[in-house]
């Protein structure tokens, strides 16, 4: 998607955005985001120690020339006395050029050299332990381990799911990118080529999602009597007084937003628009420095319910105790406020694991190549260079995935509904994909170790509807966030990916809810508009495909020093 992140100590200039790390303070530092240049290629250890042994061979007299010195110790311009040019003389453009080329190749070299982390060697497989070490075994929170779901995830539920999304109905996203942020005045965007999203011509989107149509579906039969139902029970009584009546109004405009985790587009705004999700994959866009780093920082700081006292790990400023007092916060906290936090802190791992999977390797006029770049999968997650966070992050990955799967096996009534149809006006498709959706969702009801979501809000029933509340508002906060991010491509996959989690917590809190969906005919309790289905399972997608790329990054990394 979206926002770079996840940076330690010493990279900090090149990948602020992270948990905690200060933003560049230079143009240098965010040059990538600002001038629009590509990525460079990740540099592996052998080639910085080789940069670095190029400096050293390297004599200041190849590529800097003295100036000759005048009689008397004067400084007499190349051009001669009196001429008035410099050291750089325009009789002279080839090589001026050419010790310019020189002199600009031995900074370039001098910092990259200093801008890569020093990565720690030792023996085969010593890459791999820093990263994986501690992503195994039980899940804090959770009856179930990391094992368990990746041979779940990888081999049996990611093919059928990576189907399931290639499908028209999938696919396609409407959305609105054009919203300005509602909590800061800066409404810059990311200038790089790789930031930009392109919509769909309207003739390309299939009729039936356009037209919204559930001709082939039983629903359609009752659609007229569900209508005249819904407009008599929303009718006011003509004979109350109209401060009853307008109090009616606002209890019932309560009641159809109380179960939205979201900020939902308004998806019939003349803003809004369908984006083909296949051609606009969630990848490595360049974007980083300040800006990301001010989303990341307004979502942890403001919405995690994590007080102002507490310093999280790696943050800038005020010491480092190597995330002590966060973690006894933490530990501390009602398993509420600690699953909203890790949560998030999945959620921000997996678009990293997206970034450091599908980035600019190689970019020529004739082709860019995207690929898996470990340098970048170890600034974020290796033990060492991130003072143990990043395994920390992979965990709350897989907790991630747990509340993702549960809501997937509790939201299997709504979606076997004989008149339920993903309609796209293709008959034959439509009934093909309906079938493998149920067939995902009997998979994910089939998990041994589901996340039991029976411990949150338990308790004082006055207290836990307090915190609920909470718990609602602050996410929806953070969907509203979405908007204030300058990568469009990353606002996009932002937005989606949110709205995916905010229906997975509408689904885990309506259960009493979907319990009362009949068998067959329309659902009147409990609701899902097409939007957040597409949210859903695309954001579930993204998730699973981050367990399974940790697979890949796993076998590289072993096969390192």
């Amino acid at each position: 998607m979206i926002l770079e992140g996840f940076s330690n100590l010493s990279d900090s200039v090149t990948l602020a955005g992270d948990m905690g790390t200060t933003p560049a303070p230079s143009s240098l530092a965010s040059g990538t985001a600002r001038d629009g240049a590509p990525p460079a290629p990740p540099i592996n250890l052998q080639e910085r120690l080789s940069v670095n042994n190029f400096l050293l061979l390297i004599k200041p007299g190849h590529l800097i020339k003295k100036k000759k010195a005048a009689p008397g110790g004067g400084h007499v311009p190349r051009g001669g006395a009196g001429q008035g040019r410099g050291f750089f003389s325009p009789r002279r453009p080839r090589r001026r050029r050419e010790m310019a080329a020189g002199a600009g190749l031995l900074r370039a070299l001098g910092l990259a050299a200093l801008l890569l982390p020093a990565v720690p060697r030792g023996p085969p497989g010593a890459a791999e332990r820093r990263c994986f070490c501690q992503v195994t075994g039980h899940i804090d929170d959770c009856t179930c381990d990391v094992e368990t779901i990746d041979a779940f995830n990888n081999y049996k539920l990611f093919p059928r799911l990576n189907e399931l999304l290639e499908s028209d109905y999938f696919r396609y996203y409407k959305v609105n990118l054009k919203k300005p942020c509602p909590f800061w005045n800066d409404n810059s965007h990311c200038g790089i080529r790789d930031c930009a999203v392109k919509p769909c011509p309207t003739d390309e989107v299939p009729d039936g999602i356009r037209s919204a149509s559930y001709k082939y579906s039983e629903e359609a039969h009752n659609r007229a009597e569900e209508c005249e139902e819904a407009n008599r029970l929303g009718a006011v009584d003509e004979s109350l007084s109209k401060e009853t009546q307008r109090a009616m109004l606002q209890w019932t405009r309560h009641d159809d937003s109380s179960d939205s985790f979201c900020e939902a587009d308004d998806i019939h705004s003349p803003d809004a628009e369908y984006v083909d999700l296949l051609l606009n994959p969630e990848r490595y866009t360049g974007y980083k420095g300040p800006d990301a780093w001010k989303i990341w920082n307004s979502i942890y700081e403001e919405n995690c319910f994590k007080p102002q006292n507490v310093k999280r790990p790696l943050a800038p400023g005020r010491g480092d105790d190597g995330g002590h007092m966060f973690y006894k916060w933490l530990k501390g906290v009602c398993i509420e406020k600690r699953a909203f936090y890790k949560l998030i802190s999945g959620l921000h791992a997996s678009i990293n694991i997206h970034l450091s999977a599908r980035y600019l390797l190689q970019d020529t006029w004739s082709e860019k190549k995207w690929g898996p770049n470990v340098t970048e999968f170890q600034q974020r997650f290796d033990e060492v260079l991130t003072r143990g966070e990043g395994p920390r992050r992979l965990k709350n990955l897989y907790f991630l995935y747990l509340i993702e799967l549960r809501a997937l096996s509790k939201v299997l009534p709504f979606f076997e509904r004989p008149g339920f149809q993903l309609y796209t006006g293709n008959k034959s498709r439509d009934a093909e994909i309906k079938n493998l959706l149920l067939e995902i969702l009997h998979l994910a009801k089939s998990f041994p170790l589901h996340f039991d979501e029976n411990s949150f809000f338990a308790g004082n029933k006055k207290e836990a509807a307090k915190l609920k509340e909470e718990f609602r508002l602050h996410f929806k906060n953070i969907t509203r966030i979405m908007d204030c991010v300058g990568c469009f491509k990353c606002r996009l996959w932002g937005k989606l990916q949110t709205q995916g989690l905010g229906t997975v917590l509408k689904i885990l809190f309506s259960e009493n809810l979907i319990g009362k969906i009949p068998e067959s005919g329309p659902s009147y309790g409990f609701q899902l508009t097409r939007q957040e289905i597409v949210a859903l399972f695309n954001a579930f997608g993204r998730v699973s495909t981050s367990v399974r790329e940790l697979e890949n990054f796993r076998n590289i990394l072993r096969n390192m020093q």
